[in-house]
């Protein structure tokens, strides 16, 4: 059966889905939207050395025969001296197995504890490939470059993700913590939520403001709670730790009833998340989209009953409900999609505003 009458037979299955379906309006709670100031992402990085390639090293080898003359110098072997009293290099060129790579790992929000292992980043400089290739042990430093601390040692055999990209790699829990990163959450008794960009806005901010308050009347009876909670912008809202709290050295316990609080007049954020590196798409079930006709190479779908009538349309609904991403996803599953063309399609669709809900490349 051709793609494109099959494509547009699905259109019924696609859109029949969707007709009669109703979302339910579940209630966010505070930490699906905000983040405690303070609590974010950090960024280790470092020059490492691979070893093990079957010829798909560096192809310009001073900056590489210098890194690995100085690691051999570390770990007791002897070089020999040019004559200026420098390692000799020029005893290291000619081999194709080593290459000079960039590593990076990051540290979650929350922070890392000594001895926690984290996952880390491996790419190459200069190399054709590193598929083979061992990290020697190398020193993660902070993103601040005038402050040289070692957090992390990585090391470890490299895994290529995307044979397609075998400059770059992974070392899952390559990454040793050799300090405690604790990211702190309050200032002077005080701590700061920041909203999620994509639910910004003055209105958020003065609502989370509200049930804030009305939360600290409830559980302390502070008739208005003036003081205590405070929108500083359309992206964040100050929050002044009750006193009572503070005296018991219990502050997490109310961080922990804070973002647990429910939000009961913001829709929950709709969300698509895509690893183009691995081919993984994650999206929601409630995931919603316009209306539209897709023609992608040799394929075209429908995502709504055209004047032909594949579907029948309850004309004393005020308005019919739009279309589900998912049922998209499983069409294009049927016809033996590419999950790169996949991509391609969602990738369109957001960009002409035809998603309702936010999209995340990783």
């Amino acid at each position: 059966m051709n793609r494109t009458v099959f494509g547009l037979l699905l259109t019924a299955l696609f859109f029949h889905s969707t007709v009669h379906w109703t979302l339910a309006d579940e209630h966010l709670r505070l930490r699906d939207i905000c983040r405690l100031k303070g609590q974010e992402k950090n960024t280790l990085q470092g020059l490492g050395l691979v070893v093990g390639l079957k010829g798909t090293g560096d192809s310009k080898l001073n900056p590489t025969s210098r890194a690995l003359a100085r690691m051999m110098q570390v770990m007791g072997s002897n070089i020999a001296a040019d004559s200026q009293g420098f390692p000799d290099i020029s005893e290291l060129e000619g081999t194709g197995n080593v290459a000079l790579v960039m590593v990076s790992a990051d540290i979650p929000p929350a922070g890392a504890q000594q001895g926690d292992a984290l996952t880390c980043s491996v790419s190459a400089i200069n190399a054709k490939s590193l598929e083979g290739g061992t990290l020697m042990v190398t020193h993660m430093l902070g993103p601040r470059v005038d402050q040289p601390t070692i957090y992390a040692l990585s090391q470890g055999q490299i895994s290529i993700p995307n044979l397609a990209v075998p400059t770059s790699g992974m070392i899952y829990q390559g990454c040793k913590m050799e300090r405690t990163v604790a990211n702190s959450f309050t200032w002077e008794d005080k701590l700061t939520l920041i909203i999620d960009q994509d639910l910004a806005s003055f209105s958020t901010a003065v609502d989370i403001e509200d049930q804030i308050k009305q939360l600290m009347q409830s559980s302390s009876g502070d008739s208005r709670g003036e003081g205590v909670v405070h929108a500083l912008d359309q992206l964040s809202v100050e929050v002044t730790i009750p006193q009572h709290y503070r005296e018991a050295h219990n502050e997490v316990q109310f961080v922990a009833i804070l973002l647990d609080m429910p939000l009961n007049n913001i829709k929950k954020k709709k969300s698509v998340v895509i690893n183009e590196v691995e081919g993984v798409i994650v999206l929601g079930e409630d995931v919603l989209i316009n209306p539209v006709v897709i023609n992608h190479k040799n394929l075209a779908i429908q995502a709504n009953a055209g004047p032909g009538g594949f579907v029948g349309v309850d004309t004393s609904s005020p308005a019919p409900l739009k279309p589900k991403l998912k049922n998209l996803v499983d069409a294009l599953n049927a016809l033996n999609v590419s999950t790169e063309d996949k991509i391609a399609i969602i990738r369109t669709l957001k960009r002409n505003g035809d998603i309702y809900g936010e999209v995340l490349f990783e």
